[in-house]
């Protein structure tokens, strides 16, 4: 059995800067279709919907900004917290 040290025995996933490399992928494609739609029909709702997902898409520690807003999401808003008084 072989053991690698570097990344995390080779079962981490692939980043590229701040995104997962599928993110980046994506990122990138999306922003050379916004950039064409925004200089030749002087459109840029498909470039502020591709900045806010590249901003929804950083990654730090396996937790994406998305993943972070819904745990916030269901703690504050969708479930109901327990509380019990004791004397």
């Amino acid at each position: 059995m072989t053991t690698y040290l570097y990344p995390q025995n080779l079962k981490a996933t692939a980043n590229l800067w701040l995104w997962g490399l599928k993110d980046f992928a994506i990122l990138c494609i999306a922003a050379l279709l916004s950039l064409l739609i925004l200089v030749q029909l002087r459109f840029f709702i498909p470039a502020v919907v591709t900045l806010c997902y590249g901003f929804l898409t950083i990654r730090l520690d396996d937790t994406t900004v998305l993943d972070f807003i819904k745990y916030a999401v269901r703690y504050f808003i969708s479930t109901q917290q327990h509380f019990e008084w004791r004397i």
